[in-house]
């Protein structure tokens, strides 16, 4: 059994920064092989290098829009990404970029890099905003919003799985908790995952900053190794979770919670294929009764945030 403890699974914003950016995630972290994750912020006309090696990449706008200058070696050119207001403005488009490409992003605002160790080529994709709808998920207190611009069927990666969850104010995600630590042949997946958060004032909200706006987050053990993470979130935190059930990801009243997901793992299907925890699957049986919050989607909230 693996053992490994909250606080080296979870990381406040600015906690990993180097080399210009805010957080990094890769391989170089102890116990850590599949995923990986770069922050960053850009003032107008400021530019940064992405990693160039065996790793495939997918740029998400987070909040203001880009450019992004590539050479794959077998071809070159430049991306405008419009991007979005904020994280809560409704989805993005993104950028794909194989194993050794060369790119440099520059822009006003702030992005995520999402990235998996491959040796494979895929092509260069631009996925428009439109091209993976919103689907809302859950019930009642467990509705939210996923955005799948980077799950099988959207995007032809060779290990990268990314999507993005928005939690309105006072509802749960990530809920039931669940794993995927476990290689279990059409049943489960054997995947890492990194959770990047974001939270904000709800909108028409009476009061509060995003300074200190916040959600709640947990994991814990599962066979597959030992965790333990109960953590109030704020913009910037990142979650590790290498193995164990995670969940549930909790919206604090008067704020709205958003996170990016990313998963790669070892198993030789790109696929996301979870087990709910056994003492908590029964609650799913609710959802088609209590239908989806009136508030889903978010995507005209984010405007003024």
């Amino acid at each position: 059994m693996s053992t490994g403890s909250g606080s080296q699974w979870f990381h406040r914003r600015g906690a990993l920064a180097a080399d210009g950016w805010e957080s990094i995630v890769d391989d170089r972290m102890p116990g850590w092989q599949h995923t990986g994750i770069r922050i960053a912020e850009l003032a107008d006309g400021e530019t940064l290098v992405l990693p160039y090696g065996g790793v495939e990449q997918l740029i998400v706008p987070l909040s203001g829009a880009f450019a992004v200058r590539y050479d794959t070696g077998k071809g070159e050119g430049t991306i405008a990404l419009t991007g979005r207001s904020s994280v809560f403005a409704g989805p993005t488009d993104v950028l794909y970029l194989p194993p050794r490409a060369r790119a440099t992003i520059t822009g006003l605002g702030r992005f995520a890099v999402a990235t998996s160790p491959s040796g494979v080529a895929r092509p260069v994709q631009h996925i428009l905003a439109d091209a993976a709808p919103a689907e809302l998920r859950g019930g009642g207190a467990a509705s939210r919003e996923v955005h799948n611009f980077g799950t099988p069927g959207v995007l032809d990666a060779a290990r990268l799985i990314v999507c993005e969850v928005i939690t309105p104010a006072s509802n749960w995600s990530s809920y039931p908790p669940h794993k995927h630590d476990e290689h279990v042949p059409g049943a489960e997946t054997r995947l890492e995952e990194i959770y990047y958060f974001e939270s904000a004032p709800t909108r028409g909200a009476a009061g509060g900053t995003a300074d200190g706006a916040f959600g709640l987050f947990s994991a814990y053990s599962s066979p597959a190794g030992e965790i333990d993470i109960d953590a109030m979130v704020r913009t910037g935190d990142i979650a590790l979770i290498p193995y164990g059930y995670h969940g549930p990801a909790v919206a604090a009243p008067g704020y709205d919670l958003y996170y990016l997901n990313v998963m790669a793992g070892p198993d030789p299907e790109r696929a996301w294929l979870i087990t709910d925890d056994p003492a908590h699957t029964w609650t799913r049986a609710s959802w088609p009764s209590e239908g989806i919050d009136p508030r889903l989607p978010l995507a005209d909230e984010g405007a003024n945030r």
